[in-house]
């Protein structure tokens, strides 16, 4: 499955009121692997930016002055993330400037080429996943960093690409782990990390033999004993007395 995480930064609270997109960062999971493939552009609003949102994200009218226009990369931006499922913290926020910057331009161009994003993607919300998980609990971005003990310590300001990489963290952690390395079990495999945008993704190649089993030796075999006597002990009746134990060794019991 091709996951999308992605994140947003925009002018202000509501499109409704004239506000437009600023940024746009994405990264891509297979699989819930990590690609390295992402996608991150900034983006001229054609409108001022409100100060309150400059003092959540840090960037300002300056800074994106010279920027393309959603126009300019709404083409690009639709192939990448078309088809798949988006993976968005707050995704009603997200979608919904997605949804009207299309809308827009789809009204300028005469025709309804691109969007509405739910018609072409399946869409994930974390913030709703994290409240049926914690109920009652604080579940933005930085509490769920503290509580699956994600580090983003280098988060100072929200940023659209730093935060669908940690998101992408949360997201794995909430939902049961993230294979990390890719075992390439091919005799020569490319053993380099691979990145893009901040992520890496590390390919270690296994050879045959190289993987040592370490037998238990008998101060471990014993503790073993001791372990499966004090669970005899206390239910009347041990599972692993019917099992054979590892070749070369008594029973168990």
């Amino acid at each position: 499955m091709r996951q999308i995480i992605l994140d947003t930064e925009t002018t202000g609270i509501d499109p409704k009121d004239g506000h437009r997109l600023i940024e746009i960062g994405a990264v891509e999971m297979v699989n819930r692997r990590l690609t390295g493939n992402t996608y991150h552009q900034y983006i001229n609003p054609e409108r001022p930016i409100d100060e309150e949102a400059i003092a959540v994200h840090g960037i300002t009218d300056e800074r994106v002055a010279n920027e393309p226009v959603f126009a300019a990369i709404a083409d690009d931006f639709w192939a990448f993330i078309e088809g798949a499922e988006l993976v968005i913290h707050n995704a009603p926020f997200d979608v919904g400037f997605i949804d009207h910057e299309l809308g827009m331009l789809n009204a300028a161009r005469g025709e309804p080429r691109l969007g509405p994003v739910a018609a072409h993607c399946r869409i994930l919300d974390t913030l709703q996943l994290a409240r049926d998980k914690h109920p009652g609990q604080r579940n933005n971005l930085d509490a769920l960093c503290k509580r699956y003990e994600i580090d983003n310590g280098h988060r100072v300001l929200h940023g659209a690409l730093l935060d669908a990489e940690i998101l992408a963290d949360v997201y794995l952690a909430m939902t049961g782990g993230q294979t990390a390395l890719s075992l390439d079990a091919e005799a020569g495999g490319d053993d380099r990390a691979e990145a893009g945008g901040g992520l890496a993704l590390r390919r270690i190649a296994l050879e045959p033999g190289r993987l040592r089993v370490q037998p238990p030796d008998e101060a471990e075999w014993q503790a073993h004993r001791d372990k499966l006597a004090v669970i005899r002990e206390a239910a009347g009746e041990c599972r692993w007395d019917g099992l054979a134990d590892w070749p070369g060794h008594e029973a168990s019991r």
